[in-house]
């Protein structure tokens, strides 16, 4: 297997993960993988009267710099032109908050690092 094959397999292990941390804390996962042009929400989860669209970020090393420092200005304006556009066209009138779920994998133990409102949209 490829090194890209297994970064895919992490990454979608990753997000698996970060479905079961939301469901268990009270959320509904109402969306997966939302893509609009060049744009992708990972998981779009709701809890009382708000939509928690959800970046997935898991790694397996976190010296360099943290997890959730890795979501750029690019991806947050992208996350934000999708969620516009998922709100939109389900004409919803709701609140929306952009989460981080960090997954860092450390030998076989995961850790779960869920950031709410990671970023704002105005």
């Amino acid at each position: 297997m490829t090194t890209m094959g297994k970064h895919n397999e992490f990454g979608k292990e990753g997000e698996e993960i970060a479905v079961a941390h939301l469901i268990e804390k009270g959320y509904e996962v109402i969306g997966r993988n939302y893509r609009f042009l060049q744009g992708e929400i990972d998981i779009i989860a709701q809890k009382k009267g708000f939509l928690a669209m959800v970046e997935v970020r898991a790694r397996s090393n976190d010296k360099v710099i943290r997890i959730a420092d890795t979501v750029t200005k690019k991806k947050i304006s992208l996350l934000v032109m999708v969620a516009d556009r998922y709100v939109t066209e389900r004409n919803l009138d709701v609140e929306v908050r952009f989460d981080i779920i960090a997954i860092l994998k450390n030998k076989r133990v995961f850790s779960v690092e869920h950031i709410k409102g990671a970023f704002y949209h105005f």
